[in-house]
């Protein structure tokens, strides 16, 4: 159900031929190859470093140099890769220039724990009664750490430590925290939109208004994240109120059991299982769960270790 013209489009420049449903190109693609692609020169109409990756993935096959320029800057562990195995690659602000046919060089690379995966620990530690939580070997590159900047504007007592420059990760200690409300938007979005959900029910839990804008990607993830994020925590007892492009919410919110359902949408249901950490009026409900699956499979496991651990 998500909209794939962002690529299509560009691919299309370069040669592609590529087709989906709808005017959208909605899956599934049907793509036939072309060894000879062409440069492109394409502004992105979105902030998306899926999207930025694909084009640069696909300029590599060109024959020329490409530009790619960015709506805003998002992570960058494509151009981080390209370098270490040996690529040239071009990075000027939000202008993006990288030359096709090169040749690249096998290394040992140290891949660091994921910080989206790590996210929903992180905020457990600080909504949860007389937590300490030390996370180990977490990524902490430059694009992909404004939940950090967040915890940080709430008066979250997060603190890192055995910081590996080179790797860029670090071990991230969590404790309770008093927490405020803050204004999230800008330039920070793209380095924290998968964040996003866990981070409003972190807002719950803060003292005051928080308000999430100018996040309307989050409209085209696995689900409108939110609408469903609203619902699924409003549900239990949350005051959020969905934008066009984000969420006012207000705390900090008593939360109690409720029949919550993730859509499909792994995060939501990691979310939702860390609110439930918070319930003691009634018991919550978490309808195909087994979407968590897609990117964490250890997760209740994990969550059994730290309940008991």
């Amino acid at each position: 159900k998500r909209p794939m013209d962002r690529i299509t489009v560009p691919l299309r420049q370069m040669g592609v031929q590529i087709a989906g449903r709808t005017n959208r190109d909605l899956p599934p693609l049907t793509i036939h190859g072309n060894k000879n692609l062409q440069p492109i020169h394409y502004t992105l109409p979105v902030a998306s470093a899926q999207v930025k990756s694909a084009l640069i993935f696909a300029a590599l096959q060109a024959q020329g140099e490409s530009v790619i320029v960015e709506k805003e800057m998002t992570r960058n562990h494509t151009e981080d890769m390209i370098k270490q195995f040996g690529g040239q690659i071009s990075v000027n602000g939000k202008e993006i220039r990288i030359q096709g046919g090169q040749e690249f060089t096998g290394q040992n690379v140290l891949v660091p724990g994921d910080i989206s995966s790590a996210a929903f620990w992180i905020v457990a530690g600080l909504i949860i009664p007389n937590s300490k939580i030390i996370l180990e070997n977490v990524g902490i590159n430059e694009t992909r750490t404004g939940i950090l900047d967040v915890v940080k504007a709430m008066g979250g007592n997060i603190n890192l430590s055995n910081i590996d420059r080179v790797a860029k990760s670090a071990t991230i200690t969590i404790e309770t925290s008093e927490l405020i409300g803050t204004e999230i938007g800008g330039e920070i979005i793209p380095r924290l939109i998968d964040e996003l959900p866990i981070i409003a029910l972190l807002a719950t839990q803060a003292k005051g208004q928080t308000v999430i804008r100018d996040a309307e990607e989050l409209k085209v993830k696995e689900t409108d994240r939110i609408q469903v994020v609203a619902d699924a925590l409003n549900s239990m007892g949350a005051d959020i109120t969905p934008t066009e492009d984000g969420m006012i919410i207000k705390g900090k919110a008593s939360l109690h059991g409720a029949k919550v359902h993730t859509f499909g949408d792994h995060r939501i249901g990691m979310m939702t299982a860390i609110a439930a950490l918070l319930v003691n009026d009634g018991q919550v409900e978490l309808v195909r769960a087994e979407a968590i699956n897609t990117s964490y499979p250890n997760f209740f496991a994990d969550l059994e270790d730290l309940l008991h651990g």
